[in-house]
């Protein structure tokens, strides 16, 4: 069966290797959890980071990718301005608590093309505010950007995780208290 939701990617730009691998792979975590489709990670390589996410997705399941951009402003205008992945543009929007307010500018975003999020790092070039076409603030305060995305995604496809597939070697079983994983070809009650 075919997804009536156009592809989702998350961009992480300005990542450093020693800094941020922790707060990246949380990033990257939290937006294969809440549905994306692609993880895009710029800056400084980070081999680590992708196999993070490339093993949560073997282990748990999910067709969620991740890889490394050379060049993330010529992926990121390219993206927005040509070729989302199907030949037309898509949608970019960065999170910053410059941008407009969340609740009121979600609603008014298409959802008939591909979007990337963008997330930036240490230091966002201000050309990222012209080539997105939504500037997003989930808040006008300093915060997390792992936050930042959780609530976006949230908000943009509420049924997140529970929408998506992740029929993968593990399993892991509610519980209100202690915890168990199983594996996913597991018949067992």
């Amino acid at each position: 069966m075919e997804s009536l939701i156009p592809s989702l990617h998350v961009l992480r730009l300005g990542h450093r290797r020693e800094r941020d691998k922790r707060i990246t792979s949380h990033l990257g975590l939290t937006a294969r959890a809440f549905g994306a489709d692609s993880f895009v990670l710029s800056g400084e390589e980070d081999p680590n980071v992708l196999e993070t996410l490339h093993s949560v997705s073997e282990r748990f399941g999910g067709n969620f990718q991740a890889k490394y951009e050379e060049k993330p402003m010529g992926w990121l205008r390219r993206f927005a301005q040509k070729d989302a992945g199907d030949g037309e543009p898509g949608v970019a929007i960065h999170l910053t608590m410059y941008g407009l307010p969340w609740k009121e500018t979600i609603p008014t975003i298409p959802r008939d093309r591909p979007i990337a999020i963008v997330v930036g790092g240490a230091k966002v070039p201000g050309e990222v505010f012209g080539i997105c076409q939504y500037n997003i603030a989930i808040g006008n305060q300093p915060h997390s950007e792992v936050a930042a995305l959780a609530v976006f995604l949230q908000s943009w496809l509420p049924d997140g995780a529970d929408a998506s597939n992740f029929s993968g070697g593990m399993t892991v079983v509610p519980m209100e208290s202690g915890k168990q994983i199983l594996p996913s070809d597991d018949s067992s009650e």
